[in-house]
């Protein structure tokens, strides 16, 4: 059976959904919590292998995480009971298998019901097809949903920006993320800033910069060497001796992404502090300067004992995804 891949929508720049006279729809704003996906299938399907796929594509382990999170928290709606309270969530994963399908194929379509809403809609004729498709098709349906998840709180943060930080960071490297209220530098030096959200729970952002020196700048071993180097140095613990560094138990994870016309190392991993029991998940991006002369890296992390840190390290890590060079000429 041949499968069509059909993106209705693309994930740097997802169009709203028009309505007949030319005009836009005036949409509700979506509902649900965040990180929530509602997944519309029949039982059967549901409790069979394409729903074991489904959750084994959406619920798996979220990574990094000192406590075992699903990727997405799942919520399985009949068919028959999908009405209007359920149509304005904002991630739907509608899912019709019926032999009347001739064409398996994944749409992604947003806005349908809602603002701002991801729907995917995945198209087969029996479970097997189903499932194969999921398979072939995972990594770009948790794409689209992390790009919606993330877009949603890149808004927010330009909605309600801390307007006062932009112009240092952009000073600072060039360029700068949009940081919502209740972000404050905690400390500046020439070549580092702490930039933090502390509250119960911290959600901070770390960004230094360093000279480069050559091809191995963004490998695993000179990326994590080089900022346990910065953090040993600006990011003291609570008492004498100790300071924040990289967790050996687990070794991070790097991987080079290219996003919005920028190219960048993002490594995940725990973050801890040396003679001292705190710790945590952190992500950064690595990157070259305009001149490509240094290499920057922001970093996000989280400390939130006793809570699910999921949202709270994508939300601030979304933070990381809305950087935006300064108006300055770069490098060709």
């Amino acid at each position: 059976m041949k499968n069509w891949f059909i993106i209705a929508a693309a994930a740097a720049s997802m169009m709203a959904v028009s309505c007949g006279g030319g005009g836009q729809k005036l949409l509700p704003n979506v509902s649900g919590k965040a990180g929530e996906v509602i997944v519309v299938i029949n039982q059967g399907e549901w409790e069979g292998e394409a729903g074991e796929e489904i959750r084994t594509l959406l619920a798996s382990d979220c990574p990094f995480l000192p406590q075992k999170e699903p990727l997405y928290t799942l919520v399985n709606i009949n068919p028959s009971n999908f009405t209007n309270i359920f149509q304005i969530h904002r991630n739907l994963l509608l899912v019709d298998i019926d032999h009347s399908v001739d064409s398996s194929r994944v749409v992604f379509r947003t806005d349908v019901w809602a603002s701002p809403q991801c729907v995917i809609n995945v198209e087969a004729s029996d479970s097997d097809a189903a499932v194969e498709l999921l398979k072939s098709q995972g990594k770009t349906i948790q794409t689209m949903l992390e790009q919606a998840e993330r877009d949603r709180i890149i808004t927010n943060s330009k909605k309600y920006e801390e307007s006062s930080l932009r112009p240092a960071v952009n000073e600072f490297i060039g360029g700068s993320p949009y940081f919502p209220a209740g972000y404050k530098i905690k400390k500046k030096t020439e070549d580092f800033m702490w930039i933090a959200y502390d509250t119960q729970i911290l959600q901070d952002i770390l960004i230094y910069k360093y000279p480069a020196s050559g091809d191995e700048d963004f490998s695993p071993e000179n990326l994590v060497a080089k900022r346990n180097e910065v953090l040993k140095e600006n990011v003291p613990g609570m008492f004498e001796n100790t300071y924040m560094t990289t967790s050996s138990i687990t070794m991070p994870s790097v991987e080079y992404l290219k996003y919005k016309g920028r190219d960048f190392a993002e490594m995940r991993g725990f973050w801890e502090v040396y003679n001292d029991y705190m710790g945590g998940p952190f992500v950064s991006h690595s990157f070259y300067s305009q001149d490509g002369k240094e290499i920057i890296t922001m970093e996000a992390f989280v400390y939130a004992p006793k809570y699910d840190k999921r949202n709270y390290l994508r939300e601030v890590e979304s933070i990381l995804y809305s950087f935006e060079w300064n108006n300055s000429v770069r490098k060709k």
